[in-house]
């Protein structure tokens, strides 16, 4: 893939590095990072779920930190030794993890939940009512009298 430079849109705009961060971000590979597997759904209008396959990992093991549109998910899991048995072979990954997804604005964290070793995290876009489109009414002036502004005349 081909690196789109964006130096010289930096130095002609403002407020806009986030935008051309993203971008950087997303030409960029994701260094083959798979683990964990996830899910994206929508769930509804406004809603979303996030759903991460993170067995063996117990809510204790896992964090979660929602920090300027930045969703990001920890997985530290402690490792079991057992004095009565030898691990022969090791098939159910137990690695350190960290993964993060990018949220668009007004996307909120609503909740989180761990069943049948699938994380799921609930998001919400939540759009203030001064942000929402509105529809303005066209008023008509036939009932009312027009207006005339007279001028003075200069002698």
């Amino acid at each position: 893939m081909r690196h789109v430079d964006f130096a010289p849109l930096y130095r002609s705009t403002v407020g806009f590095d986030r935008l051309f961060s993203m971008f950087d971000n997303l030409t960029q590979p994701e260094n083959g990072q798979s683990y964990p597997p996830y899910n994206i759904e929508r769930t509804g209008e406004d809603a979303y779920r996030i759903s991460m396959a993170v067995a063996g990992f117990a809510e204790s093991d896992l964090s979660i930190e929602a920090h300027r549109n930045v969703l990001t998910i920890r997985g530290e899991r402690s490792e079991e030794t057992s004095e009565t048995s030898e691990l022969l072979y090791r098939g159910i990954a137990s690695r350190s993890f960290e993964r993060r997804f990018q949220l668009a604005d007004h996307v909120e964290v609503s909740g989180a939940t761990i069943r049948n070793g699938l994380l799921h995290i609930d998001l919400t876009r939540n759009v203030p009512e001064e942000m929402k489109p509105r529809r303005i009414e066209i008023g008509t002036n036939s009932t009312e009298e027009t207006k005339q502004i007279e001028a003075k005349t200069a002698h």
